[in-house]
């Protein structure tokens, strides 16, 4: 039986939607942002070399919403000059200053890997955690991250109340041992909050629970539960990747820490503050609103992240 990793609590300022990050979830208590601090790095592993993302689907989802998720996770590794700035692979490129700053200098590139469908919810439509990681144990274990992506009808523990997804590691089960010893793989679960709770999960593109009402955001791929799954997977892939295993970069207590794009809550663009995403772009013909372009035309809001060489939150726009 593959264990979860540890739980624990991240601050999270009233207004931001809400996901788990490196072994814990996020709570909305907060009313103000904290100041970016310095992200020390732990002397652990970072996922590095070619690494496959593996998408895991359960439940029910339309092959319009598989495909925004799909060009997404393309679109990190995207050659810059085929796709009009600002793009997702620019935004993507934050991460790899981390890499520099590690003795080893190693690299990373990612992949859409391999993608399994589980329609007939197997395990039904209320999972625990540990039920989270089982699924998540489908996928290719080795150099690879395998997302568990729950469609609107699944009710998650915890989801909604104060996370809309997760990361961590868990045991590797389908390949034994490397080289004799245990070895771990890393995972990310991510909801979809449409029906059960979008002020939550997916703001800025629905009017938040508490807090000012400022009007919401047009979608850019003119849907919300994906769009805002788009934001929490963003957040959760930087976090998996430069801290998988608890001891790579994070601020503050192992058990509730601050990440690449955790350590800067609710900033999209330039001029955010608590409840308001920052000055974004906006598309002419269908008035949404985005800052990265991706592959086939798509339109994307991504967090911003945590740059490690000017030690303040990147935005694109």
């Amino acid at each position: 039986m593959v264990s979860l990793a540890p739980n624990c609590v991240l601050k999270l300022f009233l207004l931001v939607s809400v996901f788990q990050v490196s072994f814990g979830a996020r709570k909305l208590n907060e009313l103000v942002q904290d100041q970016p601090q310095l992200l020390s790095y732990h002397n652990g592993p970072l996922l590095s070399g070619k690494i496959s993302i593996n998408l895991i689907w359960y439940g029910k989802f339309k092959t319009s919403q598989k495909a925004i998720i799909s060009d997404f996770i393309t679109s990190l590794s995207a050659p810059s000059p085929q796709i009009v700035q600002p793009s997702v692979a620019t935004w993507w490129k934050t991460i790899g200053k981390y890499y520099h700053l590690t003795s080893k200098k190693s690299t990373l590139s990612t992949a859409l890997g391999n993608q399994i469908l589980d329609e007939t919810y197997s395990l039904g439509k209320s999972l625990t955690n540990e039920q989270i990681v089982q699924l998540a144990s489908k996928g290719d274990q080795m150099n690879a991250i395998n997302v568990v992506l729950t469609s609107s009808d699944v009710v998650v523990e915890g989801f909604c109340l104060n996370r809309c997804g997760t990361h961590g590691s868990a045991s590797g089960s389908k390949s034994g041992h490397v080289k004799g010893k245990n070895y771990k793989f890393a995972y990310i679960w991510v909801g979809n909050s449409e029906t059960q709770c979008p002020g939550f999960c997916a703001w800025p593109f629905h009017q938040p629970i508490y807090g000012p009402q400022s009007p919401s955001l047009v979608a850019p791929n003119n849907d919300v539960g994906i769009d805002g799954m788009i934001i929490n997977l963003a957040s959760l892939l930087a976090g998996t990747t430069t801290n998988p295993f608890g001891n790579g970069y994070f601020q503050g207590p192992k058990e509730a820490p601050l990440e690449a794009a955790s350590a800067c809550p609710g900033v999209y663009g330039k001029g955010a503050y608590p409840g308001y995403a920052g000055n974004l772009l906006v598309d002419s013909s269908t008035g949404a609103s985005y800052n990265a372009n991706g592959e086939n035309g798509r339109k994307f809001l991504l967090p911003a992240l945590y740059d490690p060489s000017t030690s303040s939150c990147s935005t694109l726009v």
